[in-house]
């Protein structure tokens, strides 16, 4: 089968979040199952010089945008048995920055033309189109409305994956005939109250939408999840479901990971004791046995940082240390930063995100805590295990779906599922009681390293979904 999958950001060229992850190793893990599946982003000038030089040269075309015909140059890279197609224009493309821009909404409705204009120039027919996020949900749409009657476009089906719901592609219902270039008779399906929708329109026209967790396809049809989406998604819920995403397990691997100090496996785990000492060591805490808490995440409100901040010195009181990496608003920066400054040998802050210091929390910490609000999937918590760093999670999302509670049996981690602080200390509390219990906390370690989140099991899940719409 020939799938075509559009994003605007993957790995190894270009990330910001974690679409960057799934649109660089889904692809590779459905090809590792017999099949072609292609990836068409945008050539971004902060794109690293080695990638693009081992790109080539293709051709060149125009795309319509509504009024207007502007260039697009095509590159071609091959990457972990992977083709990619990176779409040229610099005006829409060579800025300091992926988001954000006045201009976001043409950028995009350029890209999304751009990739089934592309149809034209390569020796490559789908079978189905996955679009992902707000930034191609116009993929399908145009579909829809220009292409599925033309010679070369017969019988494609289309898919529309939802990474987080927040970010829709709302604008002005100006830009239909200035920017769009689609009649105004569809204004209907394109228009969510009073404002064009993106997200909305592909929810519409895609044969699938999918989601990356199964609890996330549910929990977007209550309204305290779905930003205001609810309505069009229980309308149309028979095509929406979910499938937990995955991570490399390679990269992610303490046996061969270059960026901790010591090496260590589920069958050899000496190895992990070393790099604890040597994270107390990197931020400035005492060496001891006390159990590490790590933390990596964005600080903003949704992380669930509201109940860390509540209940903090609480957790200190168990005899807890934290190693903290992450940056954000303002309000949580200023609280772990006075929080180091009150306890410089039991929390260990470093603001901003630093890849490889990432790894050594990972790796170095004892649990890992995750109280969000939302997690569409999440996957920090699927990391933890791989090294062996037993989660705290609220249950929401890809959270529930991959950590399951200790006191149950086959638990991997300790979970809460109201959004309290108490209950998130409680979670903390039982854990410090496992931890004590040496051997509890070895078998539960054993467990977490042996759980298989690669990508096999979501490609499979994923084909399955290709085959049955096609």
């Amino acid at each position: 089968m020939n799938i075509l999958y559009t994003a605007s950001e993957a790995l190894p060229y270009i990330a910001s979040g974690g679409l960057a992850d799934v649109a660089g190793s889904l692809p590779a893990a459905i090809n590792a199952e017999g099949h072609d599946c292609r990836v068409v982003i945008p050539y971004y000038s902060q794109i690293r010089q080695e990638l693009k030089d081992e790109l080539t040269y293709l051709t060149n075309f125009t795309v319509p945008v509504a009024w207007r015909n502007q260039y697009c140059g095509v590159f071609v890279g091959h990457q972990n048995g992977v083709t990619y197609y990176l779409l040229d224009n610099e005006y829409y493309f060579a800025r300091n920055g992926l988001y954000g821009f006045y201009d976001d909404a043409e950028r995009y409705i350029f890209f999304s033309r751009a990739v089934l204009e592309l149809l034209h120039y390569i020796d490559f027919k789908p079978n189905v189109i996955n679009a992902n996020d707000w930034q191609t949900a116009l993929v399908p749409v145009y579909y829809d409305i220009f292409y599925r009657y033309q010679s070369g476009y017969e019988d494609i089906k289309t898919v529309f994956t939802i990474h987080n719901i927040q970010y829709q592609g709302q604008y002005g219902l100006e830009i239909i005939n200035d920017l769009m270039g689609i009649p105004l008779y569809h204004t209907d399906l394109l228009s969510y109250d009073g404002d064009v929708n993106f997200m909305k329109a592909a929810i519409e026209v895609s044969d699938k939408v999918t989601t990356v967790s199964p609890s996330y396809a549910w929990e977007i049809l209550d309204p305290w999840y779905s930003h205001g989406l609810d309505r069009i998604l229980v309308h149309k819920q028979y095509k929406l479901c979910g499938f937990l995403n995955g991570i490399d397990q390679e990269v992610y691997n303490p046996a061969t990971d270059p960026n901790i100090p010591k090496h260590y496996s589920v069958k050899s785990k000496a190895g992990k004791a070393v790099c604890k000492q040597k994270l107390l060591e990197e931020l400035g805490m005492e060496p001891g046995d006390e159990p590490i808490i790590g933390i990596v995440t964005r600080f903003v409100s949704h992380k669930g940082l509201d109940l860390i901040k509540y209940v903090f010195e609480d957790i200190i009181r168990l005899g807890y240390k934290f190693a903290i990496l992450g940056s954000g608003e303002k309000i949580y920066e200023d609280f772990f930063s006075e929080m180091h400054y009150r306890y410089p040998d039991r929390v260990g802050l470093t603001l901003g995100f630093v890849p490889e210091l990432s790894k050594r929390i990972y790796a170095g910490a004892d649990m890992f805590l995750m109280p969000s609000q939302s997690e569409p999937c999440g996957l920090a918590q699927m990391i933890a295990l791989r090294y062996g760093t037993i989660p705290i999670v609220r249950e929401t999302g890809g959270l529930r779906d991959s950590i399951h509670d200790a006191g149950d049996e086959g638990g991997n981690g300790f979970t809460f599922k109201t959004y309290n602080a108490h209950d998130m200390l409680d979670a903390c509390t039982r854990a410090r009681v496992y931890y004590d219990d040496k051997k509890r906390w070895k078998k539960l370690v054993d467990l977490a390293m042996k759980q298989d989140f690669s990508w096999k099991r979501s490609a499979q899940l994923y084909i399955g979904l290709y085959n049955d719409i096609h």
